[in-house]
């Protein structure tokens, strides 16, 4: 296939791209060339800026476009209109953040989606974010119906993860010593493994999947944080801390202590995926995923985390708590 992908060098696009050449198929990337310039130098690279800037894609054609970068609905609508005469089919990467409601466990597809009052805002906050991303598949629906697939997934995770937010945890296990973590211990974690989302993503390209589909880990096999820390196979000493202490010293999940959300918001980690499922997604077991994840960052990393406590934070907060 010839296959077009807008972005392709950070994360998700990076291993969608080294598994679609692995199967033989014919890749296009376009994006600015500001991440990762040195990646896949043997491919046909664009480089301009979606916002106005795909006519330098000038008359190529193409079996599917893979939308791993868009957060604009207008920039999205307008890289589906100049695709819609181009290209057969479109994949568009969103995220489980468009639900409006993370109150109920367990929803599906079919849960209401979060709006915004002024549908024309660009600016990208903690507020707009979902809702913008629900715009943009509502752009891409319009201009490819009935030829386009929407995949939302929670937090996805492995090697060249940007984010840290599950990188995190086995980098500090391996590190040993006691480890502030907060409690309860069966709180509930999700994550799919880029690797895995992006050989599906592959596969439903290759078979011209459509509709929309959340991908958020099995939901047949929850992991609680105890049973996830166990797998990151460390000797490191855990210090369980209560929630409510670690609010008062600003302390705040997700950010300082990545994986774990609001106990009031468990649609967020127990979102269906059985319909992805259904379709064919397969997860790895957890610890290959910690394995690599770990040995990516000791072998390749070299710059400091960008989720979780520091560790001079981390050891005034376990001082204090040993008083």
């Amino acid at each position: 296939m010839r296959i077009l992908v807008l972005g392709g060098t950070i994360f998700l696009g990076r291993h969608f791209v080294e598994q679609a050449v692995e199967r033989g198929h014919d890749v296009t990337l376009f994006n600015r060339g500001r991440h990762n310039p040195e990646l896949f130098a043997d491919l046909e690279r664009v480089h301009a800026d979606r916002d106005g800037g795909l006519d330098a894609l000038g008359d190529r054609t193409f079996d599917a476009v893979v939308d791993t970068c868009g957060y604009v609905p207008r920039v999205v609508e307008q890289s589906a209109a100049f695709l819609a005469d181009r290209c057969a089919h479109y994949t568009f990467i969103s995220s489980l953040s468009v639900y409006a409601d993370n109150s109920t466990a367990g929803q599906d597809e079919d849960a209401s989606v979060a709006s915004i009052d002024d549908p024309t805002i660009e600016e990208i906050t903690g507020e707009t974010y979902g809702a913008l991303k629900h715009l943009c598949e509502r752009a891409v629906e319009r201009v490819f119906p009935d030829r386009s697939l929407i995949v939302r997934p929670g937090l996805i995770v492995g090697p060249h993860d940007p984010t840290d937010r599950f990188t995190y945890w086995p980098w500090r296990l391996a590190r040993g010593g006691p480890v502030l973590v907060a409690e309860p211990q069966d709180a509930n974690v999700e994550f799919t493994d880029v690797r895995d989302l992006a050989r599906w993503i592959l596969a439903s390209v290759e078979a011209t999947q459509t509709g929309t589909f959340n991908v958020s880990g099995p939901s047949e096999e929850k992991m609680d944080f105890a049973r996830f820390l166990e797998a990151c196979d460390r000797e490191a000493e855990l210090v369980w801390v209560d929630r409510d202490w670690l609010a008062e010293r600003d302390v705040s999940l997700w950010i300082d202590l990545p994986l774990l959300v609001d106990l009031e918001s468990p649609g967020f980690t127990t979102r269906s995926a059985r319909k992805a499922n259904d379709a064919g997604m397969r997860y790895r077991a957890p610890e290959e995923t910690i394995r690599d994840t770990l040995r990516w960052i000791e072998v390749e990393r070299r710059d400091a985390l960008k989720a979780g406590l520091t560790s001079a934070r981390e050891a005034s907060l376990l001082a204090e708590r040993a008083r």
